[in-house]
């Protein structure tokens, strides 16, 4: 299947508060009417930023999902209807609400802070009659590889304490000196890609900041970093082993 790419400009925008907030999307919500849809078990990919003072999403509900909120830069603060506190969280932290049957949340994001919120699917059949829970981790947790001209953050996945219902997550951070790469890939796994830093170089084109793509089918991608490329990159099953929300609802 290749090698989807989708450019930030190319993204579906969203915004908050009249603007105080701003999004793009590399994966969108379906009456949006982004060019991605869901796929695998990733429902929704939101890159959300305030361009100047702190701003707050009011209290709202979720239900069945597991979402995320990774720090990118900045810090942002949480509560919820478990915590019945707000959580303050720095660049590099990550947190989950896994909402089963039902919690309620509120976010808000400091000034000049970027996040992503990403909603991963665990199967919404059984989720939905579990109890909510809540944890956040602190980046000084995930244990950091040095290989070479690779630094790789292991954000979920083998060592890490990030724990989470969805079946077959694994998430990186990765930043690369200057210079040729490769990365060997299962072709069973679909691999999703940020470009949060610098620019890639794949067939001559150069990706850069902001830029999404997803591998799939493939058994390695060739590619060449300039400007100290930092990469975010999600991997799930190509196919889940339940049907997921999407296919049952929406699809």
């Amino acid at each position: 299947m290749g090698i989807s790419i989708f450019k930030k400009k190319n993204q579906v925008s969203g915004n908050f508060n009249n603007g105080e907030i701003l999004e793009k999307k590399p994966i969108g919500f379906s009456h949006e009417g982004g060019k991605t849809k869901p796929y695998s078990n990733l429902f929704y990919w939101a890159h959300a930023w305030t361009p100047d003072s702190k701003s707050t999403i009011a209290l709202h509900p979720h239900q069945g999902f597991e979402i995320c909120s990774f720090v990118l830069n900045g810090s942002i603060k949480h509560y919820d209807t478990k915590q019945k506190k707000w959580i303050l969280l720095n660049k590099g932290d990550v947190q989950i609400i896994r909402a089963g049957n039902g919690i309620s949340h509120a976010e808000e994001i400091l000034d000049k802070s970027e996040i992503f919120q990403i909603w991963f699917d665990p199967d919404i059949s059984k989720t939905l009659n579990k109890e909510a829970s809540y944890s956040d981790y602190k980046s000084k947790e995930f244990p950091v590889i040095k290989d070479g001209d690779i630094e790789t953050t292991i954000i979920c996945g083998e060592t890490s304490p990030f724990k989470m219902d969805s079946e077959n997550v694994e998430i990186r951070n990765y930043k690369f000196n200057n210079g040729d790469f490769k990365f060997d890939l299962n072709p069973e796994t679909s691999y999703s890609f940020f470009v949060k830093e610098g620019g890639l170089i794949y067939n001559k084109k150069k990706l850069s900041k902001g830029t999404f793509f997803i591998v799939e089918k493939e058994s390695k991608i060739n590619f060449g970093v300039t400007d100290h490329l930092e990469l975010f990159e999600i991997k799930t099953p190509f196919r889940p082993s339940y049907s997921t929300y999407f296919e049952r609802f929406i699809n």
